[in-house]
C-alpha cells in the first residue's frame, strides 16, 4: 500500500469514526493526522494515523493498540482485535454509552 493510499483509507476511517459520534454527547474531533474522543471525565481516546508503519494507532487508558490492514480489516498484532470492535469496547469503558461503528 502507498502512502497515498494509505492516507485515503484513514480519511475514511476517520469520517465513520465521526458520523458514529454525530447524535451522541461525546466530543469527538479530529486535529491533523490525529482524532481525539474526550469524555465527560476529561479523558480521551486518541486514534492516530501512522503513516511511517501504514498503521492506524489507538491511545486509550487502558493501553496502546496498533492496527494495521490485513485483507479487509484493521487487526492489531498484538491481539488480533479489529479496530472498530476494540474502539467501542474503549468507547463504552470510557463513557458508559454504545456507539456503533
Amino acid at each position: 500500500m502507498t502512502e497515498s493510499e494509505f492516507t485515503q483509507k484513514a480519511t475514511v476511517i476517520f469520517d465513520r469514526i465521526e458520523k458514529a459520534f454525530d447524535n451522541s454527547d461525546i466530543e469527538c474531533s479530529p486535529n491533523g493526522p490525529v482524532l481525539e474522543i474526550e469524555f465527560e471525565d476529561g479523558s480521551q481516546i486518541i486514534i492516530n494515523r501512522h503513516s511511517p508503519n501504514k498503521e492506524m494507532w489507538i491511545a486509550a487508558k487502558s493501553g496502546g493498540f496498533h492496527y494495521a490492514l490485513q485483507g479487509e480489516q484493521w487487526l492489531s498484532k498484538r491481539d488480533d482485535s479489529e479496530l472498530f470492535s476494540k474502539l467501542a469496547e474503549l468507547v463504552e469503558l470510557g463513557s458508559g454509552q454504545t456507539i456503533k461503528f
